[in-house]
């Protein structure tokens, strides 16, 4: 069951042949059979104009700020509670883990 199956004599390529025959007497045509002069390369395009800078009014930065505030406090609200949710999850399973083995080392001394 586990030996190789190993093809008979007949069948098996020798070391020094390849299965693929080799691809002879193709001629492939030039891309371009015209007889020009090279031309002269293209022109780079012009840069666009710049554009206008951003200017802050002190009322938009004041939103800005807010908002960065605002975003900063909720992502943080929802971080520390994910991080108290983990905690509260990890000290009541090593309570449950105690009561467990109390219970288990309470029946083997009866």
């Amino acid at each position: 069951m586990f030996t190789p199956k190993i093809p008979p004599p007949d069948t098996a390529p020798t070391p020094g042949t390849s299965l693929v025959p080799p691809l002879t007497g193709l001629v492939h045509p030039p891309a371009c059979t015209c007889h020009h002069a090279p031309t002269a390369p293209a022109p780079v395009p012009a840069a666009p104009p710049a554009r206008p800078a951003v200017q802050f009014t002190p009322g938009s930065l004041v939103v800005a700020a807010a908002g960065g505030t605002a975003a900063v406090l909720i992502i943080g609200t929802v971080l520390i509670s994910m991080l108290l949710a983990t905690a509260i999850t990890a000290a009541s399973v090593a309570v449950c883990a105690v009561v467990l083995r109390s219970l288990l080392n309470n029946q083997k001394g009866h």
